[in-house]
């Protein structure tokens, strides 16, 4: 039996001329084009066996570097030989005893650049040469000894040039010397031009744990398609373990087989043009692609596919070429919220947020190379830079089942290299009935918020990261109407406009410029703030109001130019920290931040033993006019309605209860119905209330999710209006009690006909 291989150990195939590096366990990564670490000792297992016509780096599969590319590092190990046989780091390479004196200074620089930078960075090496060529020559030029000029001289010939024309002979500087210009150590972007190793056994990169964890205890158990996932809460420990079992780690090795081979096709065919890639149709076109490849090479290795495996291994054979790969498994699920890919790469596994099971670590753990391809995507989706001038990248992406956006990381900033954030965005928008269900809201705030925007309010959406401001802000855009006109600005894409489109709305949207990745070619926040209103009477949604463009939004509603609803989201975890970020932040004048009518507050709170969170919105604020200086001293904030703990919902104030909030009586002023009579505005938000408490009853009775979905409540507001106009134009006024009971007959209509 053959003795087992330590890590880094190698067993050598004479006849095949095969060296087989055992990488399982390394530190590093099994790649000579990622990792300096991996091609010097490489370069060393070569010295040693001298004839080597393939290489192997083994680790959780096989990496098989071929013979053009083998044979680029055979020819680095013959200079390094080379150089050390002919003895030209010693002092007689000089050509003169008298220039013993100087190889003290030129002997650690040599050996350096030989001995370590050449093993693992050739191409660094022969730059790092150059550099020192060109230094010698300027310093030979100060020189005023006849003697040490003549050192400096044989030093400059007859061994920086020596060995300068050595590397020139092999192929890997051949290709590189002309791209060199401003090289720097370490960087390894030329190699991965160069070394493209292939892959045994399967087409996968990411490493993933095959059986559940030991001791593990079953929480949850569930499938999104032919995925299967399942949640383990383990020993000793406040997290969970997300399992996921795809159909690519279950197949058989001769899918594997056929599936490597066809990648290998793929990707030496695969289009270059950036064009193509950023295009919708992509994946479409290399599923064709694919399944066509898949069944000429299954019948050419005389293995038979059914027509339902064939797709599936399309689909697999898709989601690693035109996708994202794992990540596109994990964001399949919705219920995974946050994903995050930290770096160092390769040192631990994707974790996740999960909704129901909060922070989970994966068996999923990516390699380098998953990183970069990663990056590499997202830099051509999105048009943005990534590299150490600009270190970050933030972009939305559309992924199967929904979207996401991912927020990449790479050097200077990091310095273990790439990391990756990423938020999944829920398919579909949420909905006021939808933040019921989840006690979000209780019945009595949706009803207040959906008045507030009927009537035309300004209002900023406030909370801490991952407190559900944009989730809230999406909702409420679904109160508007589809008649009135919406514009959107964000900096990055994640309101679910599309959605609204596709539900008949009139939107604009306009993308701004992201205050961290700076982006020149898009225009500034608050320059797009002005040319919104430039664009008629429309409703102004901000995705996040961040910087230089809250001036300009509240130059704007101070004057009137806004006559519809503005509705935005802004960092703050109360109303005064609102007011201070606006204020003291972002330079607006304390007067004009009166422009803001209401100041909802979402927090993410959590459970006493500290092992869970919760997302609830804790206040209803109304700012009122009449302060100078500070408004929580002269009262500028007065709550509408403050979260109970004891109780875990939101709770109606005295002041609105009692009908003194200056916002709803000034909605009510222009209403003619409303205006004077509190209790006709109290009864329109509680009947608001209980048709959305309504909705959420009979779903949950009718087993029928989507009667909370964003279609059925477009449908539905719209018909709710309509119903209020007719029983106004009918007798006088808009009774309560006649709107709720002719809404009721029709909703029970509308799901009479659609349950036939």
């Amino acid at each position: 039996m053959a003795e087992k291989l330590r890590v880094c150990d190698y067993s050598y195939d004479e006849d095949k001329m095969r060296l087989r590096v055992n990488c399982l366990g390394c530190l590093y990564g099994a790649s000579i084009e990622d990792f300096e670490e991996c091609m010097a000792n490489t370069i060393d297992k070569i010295l040693e066996v001298k004839k080597v016509s393939s290489i192997i780096l083994a680790k959780e599969r096989e990496y098989i570097y071929d013979y053009e590319q083998t044979k680029m590092l055979v020819e680095i190990a013959k200079v390094i030989e080379w150089v050390v046989r002919e003895r030209l780091m010693s002092y007689e390479a000089l050509g003169s005893e008298k220039c013993k004196k100087f190889h003290s200074k030129w002997h650690p620089k040599l050996q350096y650049l030989i001995l370590d930078i050449l093993r693992k960075d050739p191409i660094g090496a022969y730059v790092e040469i150059l550099r020192e060529m060109r230094h010698v020559k300027t310093y030979m030029k100060k020189l005023t000894s006849r003697g040490d000029y003549d050192c400096f001289y044989n030093y400059r010939k007859n061994v920086l040039e020596v060995i300068k024309s050595k590397l020139e002979g092999t192929k890997l500087i051949q290709g590189a010397k002309d791209h060199v210009a401003g090289y720097k150590l370490g960087n390894r972007d030329m190699y991965r031009q160069v070394f493209m190793p292939s892959v045994r056994p399967n087409f996968m990169l990411t490493r993933y744990i095959i059986t559940p964890p030991e001791h593990g205890k079953s929480v949850d158990r569930y499938s999104i398609g032919d995925v299967k996932i399942e949640i383990f809460k383990l020993p000793d420990t406040a997290e969970y373990f997300y399992y996921v079992l795809p159909p690519e780690f279950r197949l058989s090795e001769e899918k594997y087989s056929v599936l490597d081979a066809a990648r290998r096709y793929m990707a030496t065919h695969r289009p270059k043009t950036a064009e193509f890639v950023k295009s919708k149709r992509v994946r479409e076109v290399f599923y064709s692609i694919g399944r066509d490849m898949i069944r000429e090479v299954a019948d050419k290795m005389g293995i038979t596919l059914t027509t339902k495996e064939l797709e599936q291994l399309a689909t697999i054979l898709t989601r690693y070429t035109a996708g994202l790969g794992v990540l596109e498994i994990l964001l399949m699920d919705e219920r995974v919220q946050d994903l995050y890919v930290n770096s160092p790469i390769e040192r631990q596994p994707i974790l996740i947020y999960h909704q129901n099971w909060e922070e989970c670590k994966t068996n999923l753990i990516p390699t380098m190379e998953d990183a970069e391809a990663w990056a590499t995507r997202l830099r051509i989706q999105s048009g943005r830079p990534l590299d150490e001038a600009n270190p970050v990248l933030d972009t939305d992406l559309e992924v199967p089942g929904g979207k996401a956006r991912f927020a990449v990381i790479t050097r200077s900033l990091s310095p273990h290299g790439l990391g990756f954030a990423i938020r999944r965005h829920r398919d579909r928008p949420w909905t006021l009935p939808l933040f019921i269900k989840n006690k979000m809201v209780n019945p009595l705030a949706a009803g207040l918020l959906s008045f507030l925007i009927d009537g035309s309010v300004s209002m900023l959406v406030a909370g801490g990261r991952s407190a559900g401001k944009t989730s809230v802000l999406g909702s409420l855009m679904l109160e508007i109407l589809p008649k009135v006109r919406i514009v959107s600005i964000e900096d990055t894409l994640e309101l679910p406009i599309e959605q609204l489109m596709e539900l008949h709305y009139n939107i604009e949207r306009l993308k701004s410029r992201s205050v961290i990745t700076r982006v020149e070619t898009e225009m500034p926040a608050d320059e797009a703030l002005r040319t919104a209103l430039r664009l008629g009477d429309s409703a102004l949604i901000i995705g996040e109001v961040r910087s230089v463009e809250a001036k300009a939004l509240y130059e704007a509603m101070r004057i009137g130019a806004l006559s519809n609803v503005v509705a935005g989201t802004i960092h703050g975890e109360s109303a005064y920290g609102v007011y201070d970020r606006v204020v003291n932040d972002l330079g607006v004048p304390p007067t004009s931040f009166k422009a803001t009518d209401i100041i909802p507050i979402c927090k993410s709170l959590r459970s006493a033993d500290g092992l869970h969170r919760f997302r609830r919105m804790t206040e209803i604020t109304e700012v009122r006019k009449e302060w100078e200086e500070d408004p929580v001293k002269e009262g500028g904030f007065v709550n509408l309605m403050e979260y109970s703990g004891k109780e875990d919902t939101l709770k109606p104030t005295d002041t609105f209860v009692n009908g003194e909030s200056e916002v709803l009586n000034r909605i009510a002023s222009y209403v003619r119905e409303w205006s004077g009579n509190w209790e006709a505005v109290w009864e329109n938000i509680q009947l608001r209330a209980k048709v959305k408490q309504t909705l959420v009853e009979m779903s949950e009775k009718l087993k029928m999710p989507e009667l909370i979905e964003a279609e059925w409540i477009v449908k539905n507001n719209s018909m709710f209006h309509l119903i209020g106009e007719n029983i106004r134009k009918e007798i006088g006024f808009p009774d309560p009690e006649r709107i709720y009971l002719e809404w009721n007959n029709w909703i029970k209509k509308e799901l009479k006909v659609l349950r036939k």
